[in-house]
Order: structure tokens, then sequence, then C-alpha cells
């Protein structure tokens, strides 16, 4: 594509107040703004993108533990990507530079094929949309087996929500959810999905100040309006920023970006919809099987409130 920018080729779309910047590696959400006011936490167009801000996750969001797992009957092993805890994080397509479908003023949709490798021997097709409209960016994520054989799926974004001035201790949240998946303090790996209520420290089903609790957990049993959930983060005065999405993502990771460095120490609050929860290429729980030729789609939405 010619592009000298590091996080690759650069796509802005603008409507209705919204202005989003999307960078091609990763299928990125770079930027999003609603009259000028920071939605998300951003990056630089010239930065190597920090972690796995804003990217697109696939084949599996979150974590495969020890990057091992049995799929019809084959064991199959990946690549540690988070050392540090030997887990195997959030796909295969974070650093994969995407290519343009379609460019528009107000939509843009990028596409990339997962080519048939050690750990995930499938050729999946995945096409990622964002459009702009009246009530925000709504992103949308499309799995198409091109394989011969079923593959294993699971798919979510990885926005770092911004309520406004300030850190995620002064902010308050809403998160919809009567249980939460435990994991262990070292390595992350899932334990058990308990009752929020035995857990009041991330009980957020009634808005309230985060202050300085520390969370980077799954969290399921979302309640639904009209199909539709919505986490909110907000300032005082109740502006802020919502996530909304519907029952295809049962899921939903929060993270309170604690990562002890000042400049960006609890700056964003991580949001992750997931279509499954942690280790589901294990757990089969909520995963999504494509066979050949089958497709699955996902979508959530970030509007300013």
């Amino acid at each position: 594509m010619g592009s000298s920018s590091r996080s690759g080729e650069q796509f802005t779309i603008a409507a209705h107040g919204y202005q989003a910047a999307i960078a091609s590696v990763g299928a990125s959400l770079r930027a999003l703004a609603f009259d000028g006011r920071d939605l998300v936490v951003p990056f630089e167009a010239d930065e190597v993108r920090p972690g796995y801000r804003g990217t697109t996750l696939a084949p599996w969001p979150n974590r495969i533990v020890d990057g091992r797992y049995s799929f019809a009957g084959v064991e199959h092993q990946l690549a540690l990507t988070e050392p540090g805890r030997g887990q195997a994080l959030h796909g295969l397509l974070s650093w994969t530079d995407f290519l343009p479908r379609a460019v528009e003023a107000d939509r843009v949709v990028l596409f990339a094929v997962i080519s048939p490798q050690d750990g995930y021997p499938f050729r999946v097709e995945v096409e990622t949309e964002y459009r702009l409209d009246a009530d925000g960016l709504q992103q949308t994520v499309t799995a198409r087996n091109l394989g011969a054989d079923a593959a294993p799926w699971g798919t979510g974004p990885h926005p770092y929500l911004v309520a406004g001035s300030g850190r995620v201790d002064d902010w308050a949240l809403s998160l919809p959810a009567s249980e939460v998946l435990t994991v262990t303090p070292d390595r992350l790996s899932p334990v058990a999905v308990e009752p929020i209520t035995a857990h009041p420290e991330w009980d957020f089903r009634s808005a309230h100040a985060i202050g300085d609790v520390f969370i980077d957990h799954a969290f399921t049993s979302l309640s639904y309006a009209e199909g539709v959930t919505e986490v909110r983060v907000t300032v005082a005065d109740g502006t802020g920023v919502a996530m909304r999405w519907d029952e295809r993502c049962p899921w939903v990771q929060v993270h309170t970006a604690d990562t002890g460095i000042e400049a960006t120490h609890r700056i964003g609050l991580a949001v992750e919809p997931m279509t499954c929860p942690p280790d589901a290429f294990n757990s089969g729980v909520d995963l999504v099987v494509l066979e050949p030729g089958a497709s699955h789609a996902a979508s959530w939405r970030i509007a300013a409130l």
C-alpha cells in the first residue's frame, strides 16, 4: 500500500460530529472523537501501536492457556504471544496489515486472510467495517471460512474508552453483568464463573465511581433492553462514552489499564465485547464453529454521552 506510517495506511471517516481514524495494521481504531472530545485513547499514525490499543481481535479474543487446544480431535500449539504469562493472546491479526475493500466519507471496510499455519491450520477471511452515523461508530467483524475444514472462531475489539478529563479512578462505570469469570492472579487463566455478588468490588450494576479498583476480568450474564446491552463510563456531569452491543457478544472483558507507567497508567478503560470467553478454544463455551463456506458476524457501537 506504500504507507510510510508505522501503523499502516490511514483512513479518516466523519459524520454527525464524529470523526474516526482507522489504521490498517490490525484494522485498529486509532482515534475516535465527538465534537473534538476523545472517546477512546488515541495513538499517533506514525507510532507503533501501543499493545493492543484499538485492534481487532481474531480468530480469538483474550487468552488461550499455554497456547494449546484440541479441535476436532487434533491437538494444536500456538505461539505464546504473551510470554510473561505463557499464553496465546488476542488472536493472529493484531500486527497484520489489512487491505481496503471500500472507502467512503463515513465508512471504511478492511479485510485480511488468516493463512493456515502452525497452531491454526484454517483459512479464514476477516472483514471489518467501521461506519459512522448519528448514533456513533459501529464496527462489524465478519469471518468467512475459505477452507475445507471447520474452524474455531471468536472475535472482539480492544478500545480504551475515555469518559473525559482525569483517569479511570475519577470516572463512574455502569456494567450490567451479574457474573464474573475469576482468574489466577499470576497468569490470568480462567478459574470459574461466579456470581457478581460474591465479588462486590466488581459489581457495577448500579453506576458508581471506579476509584482504585483493579479490573482485568471477563463478565457475563449481561442484562439487555430490546436486545442491546450497554456499558457506560462517565464523569461527574454525566457526559462520557457508551459501548453497546447485542446477544452475539455474551461476554465483555473490562480492564483498568494498570500499566504502572505514568504516561499510560489507567488513562482509559478497556471495554471488549467478546463472542466467547477467555480460553474458549479449550472450554468450548460460546465458541463459534465455522463450517466450510460459512460466515459469522458480530458488531458493537461506541457513542458519546
